[in-house]
């Protein structure tokens, strides 16, 4: 098992409310996870709202900076290379050269990517070439990749919805590369009703949680939830616990963000949920 985790973590960052990094950063933080940030857009708030101010970084900004922390020797002690949103086709390279020299300096190393492209309801939310630079170069380098159900079906042109067909589908992405998958937002048509699933997979079985489906769309989670699993799973080595872990602690985030009546992830209000999650859900084996 391995106790200490350090992250690097290429994403984007904004100055109010909480996505990409400025979401992921603070509860690996409160789980002991040691981060090192390096943005990819420096942005006044998230896109959603139809209007932001601050530069989008040119890739070679971003690759200086990661070259500075590699110049400190920090590569060596790295655990896990973490991608979110691509803002722009230029980073991929970025960030898979950064994945090379981080498992040349430390072969224990892994990289996790977040496959960013949509969701059901919104369908793409990013420009057309990221999905297919996403599939055809980045997805296959990854070692644990966490889309949600839409983009898993873009990741292997199928239309994922049962469990059965979903479990195929994972096994079509685990065999371009990865070898550990979270799905998140599994909406299967005979789960009861107001409720909404995650699903783990990896080589050792397959693990599926059932949470209550908040009315709300809340920016941001999915970025938290790629960053506590991955860390869980990185520490523990258990898809099983990291996934208990995760739905506890994104539950308990969203559930006080939509008590407080607010737009924004309450993020540092939640902050025991990171650090003591309650496990409130069954974590359940279907493979």
């Amino acid at each position: 098992m391995i106790e200490r985790v350090k992250v690097l973590s290429i994403q984007s960052a904004v100055a109010y409310g909480h996505v990409g990094n400025s979401a992921a950063v603070f509860p690996l933080q409160r789980i002991g996870v040691e981060v090192m940030p390096v943005y990819t857009v420096n942005f006044s708030n998230h896109t959603g709202y139809g209007a932001w101010r601050g530069p989008m970084i040119d890739p070679d900004d971003v690759r200086a900076v990661i070259d500075g922390i590699e110049d400190r020797g920090a590569f060596a002690d790295i655990d896990l290379v973490l991608s979110g949103y691509q803002g722009g086709e230029g980073i991929a390279d970025v960030i898979l050269d950064a994945v090379a020299r981080v498992k040349a300096a430390n072969p224990g190393a892994i990289y996790a990517c977040d496959p960013v492209m949509g969701n059901a309801k919104s369908g793409c939310f990013v420009a057309p070439a990221i999905p297919v630079l996403l599939r055809d170069r980045v997805v296959p380098a990854a070692d644990l990749v966490t889309p949600n159900q839409f983009e898993l079906g873009y990741l292997t042109d199928t239309e994922p919805d049962t469990l059965d067909s979903t479990l195929a589908s994972v096994d079509l992405v685990r065999a371009s590369g990865p070898s550990t998958v979270l799905v998140t937002s599994v909406e299967r048509p005979d789960r009861p009703e107001g409720t909404i699933e995650m699903l783990a997979v990896d080589d050792r079985g397959a693990w599926i949680v059932q949470t209550p489906h908040l009315p709300m769309k809340a920016n941001g989670s999915g970025d938290v939830t790629a960053a506590l699993f991955t860390a869980h799973y990185r520490r523990t080595g258990s898809a099983a616990e990291a996934l208990a872990r995760t739905a506890s602690s994104v539950f308990d985030l969203l559930a006080n963000t939509h008590d407080s009546g607010e737009r924004e992830l309450q993020l540092v209000a939640s902050q025991e949920a990171y650090a003591h999650p309650r496990l409130q859900f069954d974590v359940r084996q279907v493979r």
